[in-house]
């Protein structure tokens, strides 16, 4: 009988600027035997998230930044495959940090059992049902607290996380408006989500378009991607504005330290609150985000989008459509 074979990605270099396949050592080796409290994972799906970029760099962020030689770190979920644990039973799905590689051995600690239901897909568990949703959910309205009437301004909004924000915010009785790439996204984010506007920053002024859309000021700003668009977002933000910090996609890339906000004073002047988060500190409390959400969807009110990526051998290249905005939706490797 031949051996299985575990296919991975190390990563064997600091990344600058964008993601090259240069970056990654493509590594086949043998799956390993499992020993006593142990669990062989054959992963089935990939996640790829901007997070990634920031785990490749030397510094560490909220976690230890992966090691050059090391399997690259990502989120996965596959099926158990082998089991000497007595938590996990063969054929049960699971999703973890199980990395960039088809096969992982884990001592079961911090890996999740997912629910049996056939009616839901394996991949919404890495995004409604998985720290996307969950990002979405506590983060606007734990930290966005969105009141009826207010207006929202979402970055990034036909990503993962920004899609499911302001339809979140339009079930809260908001005034949506979306900043995307692309025509084709601001088209789904008006007809398909019913955002009340969307901007295409690649072809619009963007603050003039916010002034056109949020007339009234901005109340609430689902804060993706920093830069430019997070400054022309302050100076129209309201009194007592909340500016929920979740990522600075913009200078996640960048050679050199990103300016700004040139803006910044404004937070003083309108008495705004700032507040940055990792969906980690929430997930223990993920079950109450997951209730509302399947709630949401089972009537129709929120819908979401997966951008599915077929092999492991893409993942170096497929990771870039995060930062070039090629994708839409949550991005995925099947493997």
């Amino acid at each position: 009988m031949t051996a299985r074979q575990n296919r991975q990605w190390r990563l064997t270099a600091r990344p600058v600027g964008l993601f090259k396949e240069s970056d990654f050592k493509w590594t086949v080796e043998p799956v390993p035997e499992i020993g006593d409290g142990q669990l062989l994972v054959h992963n089935l799906y990939l996640s790829l998230d901007p997070t990634n970029r920031g785990w490749a760099n030397e510094a560490d962020t909220y976690l230890p930044a992966v090691k050059l030689g090391d399997v690259m770190r990502g989120g996965t979920i596959g099926v158990v495959e082998e089991s000497r644990n007595p938590d996990f039973a063969v054929g049960d799905h699971v999703s973890g940090l199980l990395g960039w590689q088809e096969y992982a051995v884990s001592n079961g600690a911090g890996i999740t059992k997912l629910p049996h239901n056939p009616a839901i897909p394996l991949t919404a568990y890495m995004g409604l049902f998985g720290h996307i949703g969950a990002t979405a959910y506590f983060g606007l309205l734990d930290i966005g607290r969105p009141k009826e009437g207010e207006t929202l301004v979402v970055s990034a909004a036909a990503g993962a996380v920004g899609s499911i924000v302001g339809q979140i915010g339009k079930i809260k009785g908001c005034r949506v408006v979306g900043i995307a790439g692309s025509e084709q996204k601001c088209r789904w984010l008006v007809d398909d989500l019913g955002f009340d506007a969307a901007i295409d920053y690649k072809k619009e002024d963007v603050s003039a378009s916010l002034k056109q859309h949020c007339p009234n000021g901005i109340d609430i700003d689902f804060e993706n991607v920093g830069g430019r668009i997070f400054d022309a977002v302050l100076a129209q933000i309201n009194l007592r504005a909340r500016i929920v910090l979740c990522g600075l996609i913009s200078g996640y890339n960048a050679a050199e330290p990103v300016p700004g906000p040139y803006n910044f004073a404004m937070i003083l002047i309108k008495r705004a609150r700032v507040e940055g988060f990792i969906v980690m500190d929430y997930m223990n409390r993920a079950e109450e985000a997951f209730r509302d959400l399947g709630s949401w969807l089972m009537s129709g009110r929120l819908k979401y989008r997966v951008d599915e990526v077929v092999g492991l051998e893409q993942a170096p290249t497929a990771i870039n459509g995060l930062f070039t905005g090629s994708n839409i939706g949550k991005l995925v490797v099947k493997i």
